[in-house]
């Protein structure tokens, strides 16, 4: 029998569930069973790609953590108990660590304490008060009466092992969703209590936004907790007493955090002081200070009087803040009051304002979402956010405003619908009845979003106060396949709904013809049954500048005459300083750099060579091989931060030197079985949703308003039709 049973339950929320099972099989685990409780098809499918280290326990969608809990609980074969939150993690050794102590306690001890770390979606691994208290009870098992103090470490069932009898011998009580009275109630219930002063948990606190909303009603329930379990300690003082300061600094800190409707927080407050009334302990002294204050306002019942305390902190802290404001707001001041003017009128229901790239054009997502928009509801008229520089380049008649400019504030501030692959301006306004499409321009390999505030190279320079901000504003985020979904939802903690529809930009992979392919071959000078490689690499947020990683003229040379070798650097790198100028007029490639779109180089090009790039999954829509070039993944790891070891998961033959790149494309190894079926399983992994219609289905959802049922459903990856390669093309 094991001594310890990880009991991992609830939705793969938000990713994290990956992380924590991957984390689990990276480590031996003596002694110690892990079961999921996994609610919902991608826990299910999650939890099983770590059998048979694993036992999955696949619950449906709609499952709560209560029933999860009792149904891990079920099936567990251990002495002791650990419940850990999918969303949550576990330090490396913990559960070898939590099963250690726990084979040391004897059968009268039913929990065991531990510390553990907090996580948020902008800090990692923060001390939690606990380590301070666990110290002061050392490793002698005791009673709750003689320490009560641990009544004041977070109520987390993370934080605490049950020993497997006990918890079955109280299962009904314990059998609650709110996770804070069931870990008090452990306490309350234990004969004896161990501690083992180690960190053995990471709880993980999701950002508010990105959660369903709460009912402000529900916060009477944190009140009703404490009315049951208070109760519980009337014949043990020392329990009590510590127990009511808990509930009485947990209701005082919701009432001053949580914004509540007037009607609500007077009855939360009213509800907080008959608690504090009816419980209080005899002799019970309030603290000093301003602490003090807030107790005797509570007891009292005086929520007017309270409220009036609290307006003149608030006063006092704004007197300080209008001070910075004010230097801010002057240089905005002209602008705003233009915008403010416009934000007055009515939103135009037949205008949609796109964008892309940070205003360089018509291109990605929202070009291919605004082409079909001309098609389905040609009554929406668009405009294009283009900067100065960039709108002599736009397509004729391109209906555009440049940033800045009167005519832009009043489109960002009247249109009805907000297009854009990256975010708007921060001082655009999110207003109730506008529609804000987030359709981003690729699928996450590197971090993204609050996942880069610990890659320092990545996270320079980043305001991630003003990100979530700009997050906030979106209604929809268009995504590729499940892990975007997942990725973005993560990375981007907000309410907006994913519609996982498939890239616009890649449906021309689909419906692209034979002619397209020969007469975008025929632009770029690519003479008829010549092989063209596109070689496309990212750009390195610990590179200042671009640092051409291949020598193209020899690579060229070594691949012959019969190739051609496309080559498209990163558009962070435009313009005349670019490594490829010297190469523009020996003939040996050709420099794609500045062709649009990208989706026509992917149609003319036999193979995809690339390093990092999000191209890779754009292209593996058509079948066609790629290979990667990762000379310095380990470096791009360790400094952008990833979300998958790309070299291990690739979508084809895999290169570490320029030799051994050659090696693969002189020798046939870039299009051979094993490159087949690595790009097989790439394909099924990332091609999810694309299958030709997502413009389609993007347009009648957002625009159109069309129910998801009755979108066109999303094409299966062994039904569909790429476009035809090259050599299809021209019946070769």
């Amino acid at each position: 029998m094991p001594e310890l049973s990880v009991i991992v339950h609830g939705p793969n929320t938000q990713g994290h569930l990956t992380g924590l099972l991957d984390a689990l099989a990276a480590q031996p685990l003596p002694g110690v069973e892990v079961i999921v409780a996994a609610v919902g098809d991608w826990a299910r499918e999650t939890a099983q790609r770590h059998t048979p280290e694993m036992l999955a326990l696949p619950l449906p969608d709609g499952t709560t953590a209560a029933e999860a809990r009792a149904a891990g609980a079920a099936r567990a074969t251990g002495r002791w108990l650990h419940f850990v939150h999918a969303k949550d993690g576990l330090p490396a050794g913990a559960p070898h660590a939590v099963a250690e102590r726990a084979a040391e306690l004897p059968d009268t001890v039913d929990v065991l304490l531990f510390d553990h770390v907090r996580s948020t979606w902008e800090t990692t691994a923060a001390p939690s008060p606990g380590g301070r208290l666990l110290a002061r009870a050392g490793r002698t098992d005791l009673t709750l009466d003689d320490a009560p103090h641990l009544l004041r470490l977070p109520p987390l069932l993370g934080n605490r092992a049950v020993r497997a009898e006990f918890w079955r011998a109280h299962q009904e009580e314990l059998t609650t969703d709110d996770e804070a009275f069931a870990a008090y109630s452990v306490l309350l219930r234990a004969d004896r209590i161990g501690c083992l002063d180690q960190v053995a948990y990471e709880h993980r606190r999701l950002r508010p936004e990105s959660l369903p909303p709460t009912a402000p009603e529900d916060h009477y329930a944190l009140v009703d907790r404490y009315e049951t379990l208070l109760p519980l300690t009337r014949e043990r003082p020392a329990a009590h007493a510590a127990l009511y300061d808990v509930m009485v600094q947990d209701c005082l800190r919701t009432f001053a955090r949580t914004p509540l409707p007037d009607p609500v927080a007077r009855e939360f407050f009213r509800r907080s002081s008959v608690a504090a009334l009816r419980h209080r302990p005899a002799n019970h002294r309030r603290p000093a200070g301003l602490e003090g204050v807030r107790r005797s306002l509570l007891e009292e019942g005086a929520y007017t009087k309270y409220r009036a305390f609290q307006a003149a902190n608030r006063t006092r802290r704004a007197a300080r803040a209008a001070v910075r404001t004010r230097k801010r707001q002057a240089g905005a001041k002209i602008r705003a009051h233009q915008y403010r003017k416009a934000l007055d009128r009515p939103v135009n229901p037949h205008l949609a304002v796109f964008a892309a790239y940070w205003n360089r054009g018509v291109a990605c997502n929202p070009a291919a979402i605004a082409d079909k928009l001309t098609e389905l509801a040609p009554w929406i008229h668009p405009v294009w956010v283009v900067t100065s520089q960039n709108a002599a380049l736009l397509p004729p008649g391109t209906d555009h405003v440049i940033p800045g400019t009167r005519r832009y504030w009043e489109a960002l501030a009247t249109a009805k619908y907000l297009v854009n692959n990256v975010n708007f301006a921060n001082a655009v306004v999110k207003r109730p009845d506008a529609v804000h499409l987030q359709t981003h321009h690729g699928t996450p390999l590197k971090r993204m979003g609050l996942d880069q505030m610990h890659f320092p190279a990545a996270a320079q320079g980043l305001d991630f106060d003003a990100l979530l901000a700009r997050i906030d504003k979106w209604d929809y985020s268009v995504s590729a396949n499940s892990h975007s979904t997942r990725m973005w939802e993560r990375a981007y903690p907000s309410r907006f709904v994913s519609l996982d529809h498939g890239y616009p930009r890649n449906d021309v992979y689909y419906t692209a013809t034979a002619a397209d392919v020969l007469a975008v071959r025929a632009r770029l000078g690519i003479p008829p049954g010549r092989r063209a490689l596109l070689y496309a690499p990212t750009h390195r947020d610990y590179e200042a500048g671009w640092t051409p990683r291949l020598d193209l003229a020899e690579l060229a040379d070594r691949l012959g005459e019969d190739t051609v070798l496309l080559v498209r650097g990163h558009y962070f790198y435009g313009g005349s300083a670019s490594p490829l100028a010297g190469l523009r007029r020996t003939g040996r490639v050709v420099d794609v750099s500045s062709y649009t779109p990208v989706e026509e180089l992917a149609l003319a090009a036999d193979a995809l060579i690339t390093d990092y790039s999000s191209i890779m999954f754009d292209y593996a829509n058509l079948d066609r091989p790629i290979v990667v070039y990762a000379d310095d993944w380990e470096t791009y790891e360790t400094t952008r931060g990833v979300y998958f070891d790309l070299p291990a998961e690739p979508p084809g033959q895999v290169a570490r030197t320029q030799e051994e790149l050659t090696e693969i494309l002189t020798s046939g190894a870039w299009r051979d079985e094993s490159a087949g079926k690595a790009r097989a399983a790439f394909r099924r992994r990332f091609c999810e949703y694309d299958d030709g219609r997502a413009a389609e289905r993007v347009v009648r959802r957002v625009f159109l308003g069309a129910p998801e049922e009755s979108l066109p459903p999303v094409i299966p990856l062994d039904e569909r039709t790429p476009a035809p390669s090259p050599q299809e093309a021209s019946g070769a």
